[in-house]
C-alpha cells in the first residue's frame, strides 16, 4: 500500500509540474495569468480538459492551446469556474437589500462592480434588487470576467427555463418584492430577462490577476471566486477591491471566503460577519 501511495504521489507531482508549465506557456502566449490559481482546482479542471479535447497528455493539450487560438478560447471555461445561480445564498441577498441598500441610497449616484461575473446570474440578481429598490437608474454596474463566452452569455440574460423554479425560491427567500417572473418572459429559447435591467450594466473583459481597478465604486461583489486563488492572488484581488472602493464602501464575498489573515484584513471591518459582507475602513 505504501509503495502504491508513493507512485500515486509521484504521478501527481509530475502532473502538477506539467500543469505549471502549461500555465506559464498560456501566460506567455495569451497574457491570461492562471499561475496563482489553486493547484488542486486547476489540476482537476485540466484532467477534464484532457478528456474533453481528446488529448492523451498535457503536452499534447499545451501544443494545441498554443497553436490553435480558437481551441484556447474554447478551453477558457476549463481554466475558470462557471457555477452560479440567481440569488445564491439568499441570506446574503436579504442582508444586501435590507442593510446595505439603505446606506447606498444616501449617495446621489452609484457604481457597483461584480468581479468574476461568470454567466451573469449574480449581475442580474443585483440589477433586480437595484430596480426593486429604485436605485437602478442612478447606478452603473460593472460586470467583469476573463472569459468572453461567459460575458456574452451573461449579457444575453437568457437562462434555461428549468432553472427558474430554483431561482424563484432563492428570490423569495432573499426578500424579493414580488415574483421573479415579473422580470422575465418565458420563450422557446429560455427565460429572457427584461432588457431594461441591463441598460446600466457595462460588461467588460477584466482579469483580477493582471488588470487594474474600476475606481470609486460603492460595492464590490466577488463571490465564490477567491476560493480558486492561492494566497498571493487573493491578496492581489482584495488589494484591487480596496483601491476601487470609496471610503466606507462594501465588499461582498462567498460564504466560504474570508479576509481574515490576508494582507488587507486591517483595511476592512467585518461588518456582517455571517453574510460575509465587509466594509472598507482604510
Amino acid at each position: 500500500m505504501t509503495a502504491m501511495t508513493d507512485i500515486d504521489d509521484e504521478d501527481t507531482e509530475l502532473f502538477d509540474l506539467e500543469v505549471r508549465l502549461l500555465l506559464e506557456a498560456v501566460y506567455l502566449r495569451y497574457q491570461h495569468d492562471f499561475r496563482d490559481y489553486a493547484i488542486a482546482s486547476v489540476r482537476r479542471r485540466m484532467r477534464q480538459a484532457l478528456q474533453h479535447f481528446g488529448c492523451a497528455s498535457l503536452a499534447q493539450l499545451q501544443h494545441r492551446l498554443l497553436r490553435e487560438p480558437h481551441t484556447f478560447q474554447q478551453a477558457l471555461r476549463f481554466f475558470t469556474v462557471h457555477v452560479s445561480e440567481m440569488f445564491r445564498d439568499p441570506p446574503y441577498w436579504r442582508a444586501l437589500r435590507e442593510q446595505v441598500v439603505p446606506l447606498l441610497r444616501t449617495y446621489p449616484s452609484l457604481k457597483l462592480w461584480v468581479a468574476g461575473c461568470s454567466s451573469g446570474e449574480e449581475v442580474w440578481s443585483l440589477c433586480i434588487v437595484l430596480a426593486e429598490e429604485g436605485l437602478l437608474e442612478r447606478s452603473i454596474v460593472y460586470a467583469t470576467d476573463i472569459d468572453p463566452a461567459a460575458l456574452r452569455s451573461a449579457e444575453s440574460g437568457i437562462f434555461p427555463l428549468q432553472r427558474m423554479a430554483d431561482f424563484s425560491r432563492n428570490y423569495l427567500a432573499a426578500g424579493g418584492r414580488g415574483s421573479l417572473s415579473d422580470h422575465y418572459r418565458a420563450l422557446s429559447q429560455g427565460a429572457v430577462f427584461d432588457a431594461a435591467l441591463r441598460r446600466q450594466v457595462v460588461f467588460a473583459d477584466h482579469s483580477l490577476a493582471t488588470d487594474s481597478v474600476f475606481s470609486e465604486v460603492h460595492l464590490v461583489s466577488c463571490r465564490n471566486v477567491l476560493i480558486y486563488f492561492n494566497r498571493a492572488l487573493q491578496d492581489r484581488a482584495v488589494g484591487l477591491f480596496r483601491e476601487a472602493l470609496v471610503h466606507r464602501g462594501f465588499l461582498g464575498l462567498g460564504n466560504r471566503e474570508t479576509l481574515a489573515f490576508g494582507a488587507h484584513a486591517e483595511a476592512f471591518e467585518n461588518w456582517l460577519a455571517e453574510q460575509r459582507i465587509y466594509r472598507k475602513r482604510l
